[in-house]
């Protein structure tokens, strides 16, 4: 198929719902589509359909996107797996009226269905998928699902056109484990808008300097419960009187949210945002003293990139992928290890050190964009 200098038609599938902050997915197809979309290509979102909340508006178009959804069960265990069969019978269905040129899967879990495509040379239009991040791994995912996960991750390597990986470690794995090449296009950060303390001061009393800031989902490996038991050690020995405040939702592991909810209770200098959004957003980063990712496990996390744009200091779990997205230039623990954590957080408190503030350069989402339309145009 030759596409170059062409307008392409771009379904993309995986997303939950753009515009969105519902995890780190949604945030970059919710700014690399538009920016896709700007070079003249026209791309259709296909979200999950949502029960609506009474009295908004349904978006059909996101900024210069289409935007359209197909049916799906709201639970851990379905959710990915129906939505991805329904969006997947649509892309075959538009594939066979010409329609679409580009059909570009977001993550392993919404591949399952890739083996119901015609064969490449049946069809005249390509299958692109981008992996965040090695799902089979992740700790939420046990079991059942992550035999699910690891036959998705074949199913990629064998259907698949083209993938695209976040990071080098992505990259080996697929080669070593699977023999298979793919391209590695990392995510971007925009840039950022520094706010004053205004809604976070009037909601949680949160003044410039005076919190450190997690944004992450609440599932295991995102690794808060290591946080949490770091930090309360860590303030009970210094008697530093700044907060930590953890900022995300549900994210359907209801066990684990309960277990940081009752870890949290009783502290008064612990603070749970919630989801948050838009200028909330904004001035959590903005106003920071330190932000802190103690992950086991990464893609490529878009709350980091995003706090190295606010020019945050950060500490980090010393995992491969968050390294790769900082550099060297900030504080690094032990990942799983509270000890470790602990140990710095203390001399970060007490001033024994200086806040480091990376200093990588990073793309923007124009120029992943163009990567990724160029990869399209292969």
């Amino acid at each position: 198929m030759t596409t170059e200098n062409k307008k392409l038609n771009i379904i993309m599938i995986g997303q939950k719902n753009v515009p969105s902050r519902d995890g780190g997915i949604d945030v970059v197809v919710g700014e690399l589509a538009p920016e896709i979309a700007k070079k003249g290509h026209a791309v259709t979102l296909l979200n999950r359909k949502r029960k609506k909340e009474k009295g908004l508006p349904i978006l059909k178009e996101y900024k210069g996107c289409s935007l359209d959804e197909c049916f799906t069960i709201n639970k851990r265990a379905f959710d990915a797996l129906v939505h991805s069969y329904f969006a997947t019978k649509r892309a075959i269905k538009l594939g066979k009226k010409g329609k679409v040129d580009i059909v570009h899967y977001h993550a392993e879990g919404p591949c399952f269905f890739l083996y119901k495509f015609p064969k490449k040379e049946k069809r005249n239009y390509k299958i692109v998928v981008t992996i965040h991040g090695i799902d089979s791994k992740r700790a939420k995912w046990k079991g059942f699902g992550s035999k699910v996960l690891e036959i998705c991750e074949k199913r990629i390597v064998k259907y698949a056109d083209e993938i695209i990986v976040l990071s080098k470690k992505d990259h080996d794995f697929l080669l070593k484990t699977y023999g298979r090449e793919s391209t590695i296009i990392p995510n971007a950060v925009s840039t950022p808008e520094f706010l004053a303390p205004n809604t976070i001061e009037k909601k949680w009393g949160l003044k410039e300097k005076d919190y450190l800031l997690t944004l992450a989902r609440f599932v295991p490996e995102k690794g808060l419960h290591y946080l949490i038991e770091a930090f309360l050690n860590a303030t009970k020995t210094t008697g530093s009187n700044k907060k930590l405040v953890l900022s995300g939702n549900l994210s359907f592991d209801k066990n684990y949210y309960e277990k940081i909810v009752n870890m949290c209770k009783g502290k008064d200098n612990i603070i749970l945002t919630g989801f948050v959004d838009g200028e909330t957003v904004k001035e959590l980063y903005s106003n920071a003293y330190l932000y802190v990712l103690p992950s086991e496990l990464e893609g490529m996390s878009m709350s980091l990139l995003e706090a190295c744009a606010y020019k945050l200091p950060c500490l980090i779990s010393n995992i491969e992928e968050n390294i790769a997205v900082t550099g060297e230039n900030v504080y690094t623990f032990e990942t799983k290890n509270v000890e470790s954590l602990t140990r710095v957080l203390i001399d970060l408190l007490k001033g024994k050190k200086s806040l480091l503030v990376s200093n990588k350069k990073f793309f923007t989402w124009g120029e992943i964009a163009k990567k990724t339309i160029e990869l399209y145009e292969r």
